[in-house]
């Protein structure tokens, strides 16, 4: 049995590129491209500058030639200064030019025309491009630029004689040939420097945000005051830090909150369970008689069902944050609903001396609700407001329309709350006064029960008060559950 060889690795498995080496690059990409397209281009310019340069030398020297025959066909002084002597003076682009009669048989020459240049192959050459210029290589590999042209001489068009001209272009072809190497030299440095200079621009670049990576590693659970300082990184870099301190601070409350969640928890579970243990080790010790032990399993039981509450509103609390949770809709009449708590509570509050309205509103309010959350949400306000208001003290139901929302408002003329711990009354297991609340059975999430719920609602749950003098907590639905 042969094992298939693997030709594509996993895309796991392969290796990935750093960000330095992707921006060095395309750096490098860029830099070469543009010395690449700026060096051709410069290298066709100048090509073509030349190539222009020669066309209008050999244009002049011909239409020379042809104002000397035509205005002066018997100066042969002139044609030999045009032909033998000017290109004597010359030292590094010679010329030559040979002139033929119309019979074809060779006027006058430039001196070494014929060791310098294959004349039948000139000819050649130019027979089929009059008035046009082409290039070929003479007998010692030096470049030419040739053409012919046809002239009158005289003023009669009797005779017609041609001019064949060649220019040595071995000087431009070696400009050239320099100018490629310079262009390859340019060309291979370029190719060593910019990957070079590429990659120290790319550490450079990518270095605040290894210094954030960095930061962000040094980071734990137990380490959540860390943060990125901003101070000199460019705009978008010092954005992400803000960002990302924002986002530390959140984590960082979050974290607060979670602890002394748990401690809360663990705290008020303990009580009732050692409750419950030490009355039971206290019951077992001896023998008892039947009233003692039932004093016991009352005893127990009561701190079984204060177990048993606390449990259920976690339980509550974890449900109602869960994206999954869903309400049971249904049309409530909220006046009702009002009603129904105030006959609920009714005797509990006329036990404490307290009097207890509800307002039910001279119109109904319908509203899509979840009645039996809502029913907890506002029972949850009036057990807290009974619980913490004096003899004599008012607790009123209200519910009433307010542009695109319904508000439900539970007041009371009670102790009131102090103003520094307002902000936190929505908090798990916060008590404003702890001692008093563990005398009358709380736990400290009434009103973080009442917050979720509204929350599932889509509303807010609102608290005002004014110590001394009572409290006021507004449950506000928005539009969407109202109908």
């Amino acid at each position: 049995m042969f094992l298939k060889p693997r030709l594509n690795a996993p895309a796991a498995s392969r290796p990935r590129r750093t960000l330095a080496f992707r921006l060095t690059v395309a750096y490098s990409l860029v830099g070469l491209s543009l010395v690449l397209l700026a060096t051709a281009s410069l290298y066709i310019v100048l090509r073509t500058e030349l190539d222009r340069s020669t066309e209008l030398f050999l244009a002049d020297k011909l239409h020379v030639l042809r104002t000397i025959l035509r205005e002066r066909p018997n100066d042969r002084d002139a044609l030999r200064e045009e032909i033998e002597l000017e290109t004597a003076a010359r030292r590094y682009q010679q010329f030559y030019i040979r002139l033929l009669d119309d019979r074809g048989v060779p006027i006058l020459t430039t001196p070494g025309m014929a060791e310098q240049l294959d004349v039948a192959e000139l000819i050649r050459q130019t027979r089929n491009r009059p008035e046009h210029s082409v290039s070929m290589t003479g007998f010692h590999g030096r470049g030419f630029r040739v053409a012919s042209a046809m002239a009158w001489s005289g003023s009669s068009p009797a005779r017609r004689d041609t001019i064949q001209i060649a220019i040595d272009i071995s000087q431009e072809e070696e400009l050239l040939l320099r100018y490629r190497w310079w262009f390859w030299a340019i060309l291979l440095a370029s190719s060593v420097l910019f990957p070079l200079l590429g990659y120290r621009i790319a550490r450079h670049g990518i270095r605040p945000v290894e210094e954030i990576a960095a930061t962000a590693r040094s980071i734990t659970s137990t380490n959540l005051r860390e943060r990125i300082r901003a101070e000199g990184y460019p705009s978008e870099l010092a954005s992400l830090a803000g960002t990302f301190n924002e986002m530390l601070d959140r984590l960082e409350e979050s974290f607060e909150r979670i602890s002394r969640f748990s401690a809360d928890i663990a705290h008020d579970l303990r009580t009732p369970v050692n409750n419950i243990r030490g009355e039971s080790e206290v019951a077992l010790a001896r023998a008892r008689d039947v009233k003692e032990y039932r004093e016991v399993i009352e005893s127990t039981l009561e701190e079984a069902v204060r177990l048993s509450e606390l449990i259920g509103d976690l339980l509550f609390l974890a449900r109602a944050e869960s994206p999954l949770t869903e309400l049971r809709r249904e049309r409530v009449n909220v006046g009702k609903l009002l009603g129904a708590v105030r006959d609920y509570y009714e005797a509990s509050a006329s036990d404490g001396g307290l009097s207890l309205l509800a307002d039910e509103g001279a119109e109904p309010l319908t509203a899509e609700l979840d009645r039996a959350l809502m029913l907890r949400a506002v029972s949850n306000l009036v057990s807290n407001a009974i619980a913490h208001s004096p003899t004599g003290a008012t607790v009123t139901l209200a519910a009433r329309a307010e542009g695109a929302a319904i508000r439900i408002e539970v007041s009371d003329t009670g102790v009131g709350i102090p103003a520094e711990a307002l902000p936190r009354v929505f908090d798990r297991f916060f008590r404003v006064d702890p001692s008093r609340s563990k005398a009358s059975g709380g736990t400290g999430l009434g009103l973080a029960i009442v917050q979720s719920i509204m929350t599932l609602h889509g509303g807010r749950a609102e608290i005002s008060s004014q110590f001394g003098h009572g409290t006021c907590v507004t449950l506000c639905i928005p539009v969407l559950a109202a109908s």
